[in-house]
């Protein structure tokens, strides 16, 4: 194990103890956001220690098992027990490599899911429909929260853009690697002489900020229009100005909400995507100053990029970014989508791991 590394864990360890000693103080519970806050760093430093406690046991094991081998008696079972031991700290060195990699501030956060029907006109705005139905049965199955923010519907059932935000535990975590271009290849509705087309659609994962104060925008710099909400609604939705357009004026950034009755509803939930977006292109520039000089295969998030095909007739999914195949698309499109997260977070973790290597 490297110093560097030794030297980490130890620290890591004398402030679980500290934090042992703290959290059994009876004035710590008069200021409960303290309190929860040391009780999760607490939960997050608990695994790391424990696995570094059962690999300086591994050490005692083998320097216990190298005295052994003077015996000759006992150098047969030495030998094994100095096998067991290397095995156990090769392991447990993977695995508390794992846990000190850096984790992602927005990993727990819920996010807005934006999907944008891109060529192929109505083909590709029914494609964001069954996108969309994906992500909401894989959030269904997660037990997650999902909630139509905004929607610009086409001529044939299909969105032409739509703006969900899903709420759950971990949820950017698990669905951050999803931005950028999924394209299709399927015979279409429309088509009458059985030909496959190609069309294509954007997808963007953006973490909610925990408040707007995340992010400080000036109202100066804000532009705010009421009007009149289109598509169904009844009669109110049409005698009301409820629906909300902002504009950011520096970043040219603009965002729409008309699906709740109410105004104040409709801007608040417009500002919190406006923030997203906002954090997201700062977060995206940041990516590919960082990208000048480590490329990496899954994090880019970029809308351009061509990240996975969905080919109807051959029955799979393709991920180009880790040449991974499913064959199973009607199970996908039907939210079971696990396998393919997991691949996806397991490449970004190599990716990870193999930076710590290098410095």
């Amino acid at each position: 194990m490297k110093q560097s590394m030794r030297t980490k864990l130890e620290q890591l360890d004398a402030r679980l103890e500290e934090l042992n000693a703290l959290l059994v103080q009876e004035e710590i519970t008069k200021d409960m956001d303290q309190y929860r806050k040391l009780n999760r760093e607490h939960a997050e430093i608990g695994p790391v220690v424990e696995h570094f406690q059962q690999y300086l046991q591994a050490e005692r094991d083998e320097a216990a098992a190298l005295e052994m081998q003077n015996d000759p008696e006992m150098k047969e079972f030495a030998a094994d027990e100095i096998s067991a031991a290397r095995e156990r700290m090769a392991q447990l060195q993977i695995d508390l490599q794992k846990l000190l990699l850096p984790k992602d501030p927005n990993d727990d956060k819920n996010i807005f899911l934006e999907i944008r029907a891109g060529t192929g006109g109505d083909e590709s705005a029914l494609f964001a429909a069954d996108l969309l139905r994906m992500y909401t049965r894989y959030a269904e199955r997660r037990r997650w929260q999902v909630e139509i923010v905004s929607t610009s519907e086409s001529d044939l059932g299909g969105y032409k853009e739509v703006i969900v935000r899903i709420v759950g535990q971990g949820a950017y975590s698990r669905l951050k690697f999803e931005s950028g271009g999924h394209r299709v290849q399927r015979v279409p509705q429309t088509e009458t002489q059985g030909r496959i087309h190609t069309s294509a659609c954007t997808v963007a994962v953006m973490p909610e900020a925990d408040e707007i104060e995340d992010i400080q925008i000036n109202p100066a710099d804000l532009r705010i229009d009421t009007f009149r909400a289109s598509g169904a609604g009844g009669q109110h939705i049409n005698k009301t100005d409820s629906a909300v357009r902002i504009t950011h004026l520096p970043t040219g950034t603009v965002v729409e909400c008309q699906d709740d009755r109410s105004q104040h509803r409709n801007k608040e939930q417009a500002m919190k995507v406006l923030v997203a977006r906002i954090m997201d292109a700062k977060r995206r520039e940041a990516h590919n100053k960082e990208a000048e000089t480590r490329k990496s295969l899954v994090g880019s998030g970029d809308r351009s990029d061509r990240i996975r095909t969905y080919n109807f007739p051959q029955g799979r999914i393709t991920d180009h970014r880790i040449n991974l195949t499913l064959y199973k698309i009607d199970a996908m499109m039907d939210g079971d989508i696990e396998e393919l997260l997991n691949g996806l977070a397991a490449e970004h973790q190599a990716e990870l791991l193999a930076s710590l290597g290098d410095n």
